[in-house]
């Protein structure tokens, strides 16, 4: 059972990687925003301290520290690891094959929590020992599936559960930019929502980004047979990430990856009678931009009170079991 801390100084972060994630998307923008980084969530949060950042980039780590007002920087995190310095989190904000080894090195500098980007490494079986080193060491790890702090997802899934939509009929997901890369995210939001799913046929891939990361059509099959589709844009055209869920009292879509959402209800037709149509509709703006501050609300919470986290490596490992299976089948079916 975790015990509640009731030390009240803030908590200590070391930043690993100064690119658009890190706090690039931040920059330059107008008070009153809701933070898309980790620099901009810990800072807008208040009860972080930005203490050090890592970055190899001479010109981009000076830039960062200076934004952002950290204090120390080093050009790798072995530097940081000489350094002497402690630190409560650390934030892996370097690039996805990078993640692996600034994992390892961020467990001998022993912080409280890691909150990393997805996905975890390039490989299943690091991700699986990575895992299991994080909990022999009893240090958290949070992965950065930000929808899984998303207020608008947590009271979709609990209207699911409840049933206030009907029942769940089938799934469309659209995505690009690589199945490990953006459909990880769709995924884990499928996991969260759906439950686990069978892969039943993956298609012909789509080469629109990463080398090594293709994007996949794919026909999976959850809980009940539901039907769930991942169907593909191509990242050259522009970035696309919804997600379409078909009721039987209606559809629910999420538009630009959370900013919005629209609702459409059955009700009977008017045009043609003894039907069921659906409504025109209405269209709202979500609560995506809130999720990195709920994200790091949820961290701070972890630690101080033990409080479960969001987003887990166990969770982030099942999502990329299931994408490096669906990779699997499109090299078999090649």
């Amino acid at each position: 059972m975790s015990v509640a801390s009731t030390d009240s100084r803030p908590l200590r972060v070391l930043i690993v990687g100064c690119g658009n994630i890190a706090g690039g998307f931040d920059q330059g923008r107008t008070a009153g925003y809701f933070p898309y980084t980790h620099a901009g969530a810990y800072t807008r949060d208040g009860r972080f301290d930005l203490v050090a950042c890592v970055e190899p980039d001479d010109k981009r780590r000076s830039e960062f520290m200076a934004v952002w007002g950290v204090p120390a920087g080093f050009r790798s995190i072995e530097e940081a690891l000489g350094s002497g310095n402690q630190f409560d989190v650390i934030s892996i904000c370097s690039p996805t094959d990078c993640h692996a080894h600034d994992l390892e090195t961020a467990l001998r500098l022993k912080p409280r929590l890691i909150f990393c980007e997805k996905p975890l490494t390039t490989s299943v079986a690091e991700t699986q020992r990575l895992v299991a080193e994080c909990a022999r060491l009893n240090i958290r790890l949070a992965v950065n599936y930000t929808r899984r702090w998303d207020a608008e997802v947590s009271t979709l899934q609990a209207d699911m559960h409840a049933g206030r939509w009907g029942q769940l009929r089938s799934v469309v997901g659209y995505y690009n930019k690589g199945i490990a890369n953006n459909g990880s995210h769709m995924v884990d939001l499928l996991h969260l929502l759906v439950g686990p799913m069978d892969i039943v046929n993956v298609g012909k891939p789509i080469d629109d980004f990463f080398a090594n990361d293709p994007t996949l059509p794919v026909w999976l099959e959850g809980p009940q047979g539901v039907p769930v589709q991942l169907a593909c844009g191509h990242a050259k055209d522009y970035a696309i990430f919804e997600l379409q869920l078909v009721f039987s009292q209606g559809t629910l879509t999420m538009e630009e990856g959370g900013l919005f959402w629209r609702e459409r209800r059955a009700v009977d037709s008017e045009t043609f009678k003894g039907y069921r149509t659906l409504d025109a509709g209405v269209r709202r703006a979500g609560q995506y931009p809130g999720a990195m501050l709920k994200a790091v609300d949820n961290i701070y919470r972890a630690i101080k009170q033990g409080e479960p986290l969001a987003s887990t490596g166990e969770s982030a490992l099942a999502a990329q079991c299931v994408c490096e299976q669906i990779k699997q089948n499109a090299r078999q079916d090649l």
